[in-house]
């Protein structure tokens, strides 16, 4: 056994004490934030507290488009859809306000042709053309929009619908030169147009412009990712004659549309045309009796495919009458819920080849 003797352990104590506070005296320090530190996270805090009010006050007088689900002036939500129809004809190409869109269908008309029906709210073109007809599938879309028909006459049985179901409309037919113009950088009867400021005096004039009760869509509050197969690229081969490519841009989240094989761009400023979501709609078409005009399943279900952020998931659809809105859900019977941004509906024959490139 060690001994230690009284003095020498008297000392020992002493320095055992004296490293003991020592000890203590650097953990407290060690603890203690330095001043830089304390004024850094300060800084920070009244940095994120100043761009929650930033954030607070741009939104501020604005709401969710029900069209886009993208935040915009409550004025421009308190008015009516406009559902206009688009010439796609080769020699219309390329559109004016086509960009400006918040819903664009693409539908069959006769072949081999297509055309547009692009329905807008918040966005007002300085120009909107070239115009074209209806058709009854064009009608049921209409319906369910709630919106105000923009259109340069139609099929006959789609005048029969719109007079059979009271749809608000503004037809070239029954309108003045200044409704309504052509232009002459190309030919009758691809290059008829409006703009918006015009279409809107109109139907102020005649009170068509009051708002709907429009509830077409359910939209993620912010962008959101969808776990599915990769969809980079995505070609839709209405027939030999035409085609309608997406192409997906990493950087941008976004699907820059070509027709035809070519840049799909605004005829105005040359802006690409572009898509936040894409729906395949699969429906059952077939000709009418003159061989050339087409019948379209819209009411009853059937399945399609939604495409996001580079990603494509199977879906399906129902619709129970020509009023009620097209109602798209998961496999699992959820509602499919759309990230903010424009959306693209390309309305296609289930025969009807469909490529997905990776």
């Amino acid at each position: 056994m060690i001994k230690i003797k009284g003095k020498y352990l008297l000392v020992l104590l002493t320095i055992l004490i004296a490293l003991s506070g020592c000890k203590k005296e650097e953990a407290v320090i060690e603890k203690t934030p330095a001043r830089e530190d304390i004024k850094e996270e300060k800084s920070q805090e009244a940095e994120d507290e100043e761009e929650t009010e930033k954030e607070t006050e741009d939104l501020r007088g604005k709401s969710i488009s029900p069209l886009s689900g993208i935040y915009v002036e409550d004025e421009k939500l308190d008015r009516r859809v406009m559902g206009i129809m688009f010439d796609n004809h080769p020699s219309a190409r390329w559109q004016a306000g086509l960009k400006d869109a918040e819903v664009v269908y693409e539908y069959q008309v006769e072949a081999p042709y297509t055309r547009y029906l692009a329905f807008f709210l918040s966005n007002d073109p300085e120009l909107l053309g070239p115009l074209r007809s209806a058709r009854p599938y064009f009608v049921t879309n209409i319906l369910e929009y709630d919106a105000l028909y923009v259109r340069v006459g139609g099929s006959r049985e789609a005048d029969a619908d719109i007079l059979k179901y009271n749809i608000d409309q503004i037809d070239a037919r029954t309108s003045s030169s200044s409704i309504f113009w052509r232009k002459s950088h190309k030919k009758a009867p691809n290059n008829l147009y409006s703009d918006m400021k015009t279409l809107r005096s109109l139907a102020d004039g005649k009170g068509l412009n009051e708002a709907g009760d429009i509830n077409i869509f359910e939209f993620n509050l912010y962008d959101k990712d969808i776990q599915g197969s990769p969809a980079r690229e995505i070609n839709i081969n209405y027939n030999s004659q035409n085609k309608t490519d997406y192409l997906y841009n990493e950087e941008e989240k976004q699907y820059y549309r070509k027709k035809d094989g070519q840049d799909h761009i605004d005829e105005i400023d040359k802006s690409y045309i572009k898509a936040k979501n894409i729906i395949i709609r699969e429906v059952e078409t077939r000709p009418l009796s003159d061989g050339k005009k087409l019948e379209m399943d819209l009411l009853g279900n059937g399945k399609g495919k939604y495409i996001t952020n580079g990603n494509i998931i199977d879906i399906n659809w129902t619709k129970k009458s020509r009023e009620e809105k097209t109602r798209y859900t998961l496999l699992s019977g959820q509602e499919l819920k759309l990230n903010p941004g424009v959306t693209f509906i390309q309305v296609v024959n289930p025969k009807m080849e469909i490529l997905i490139k990776e």
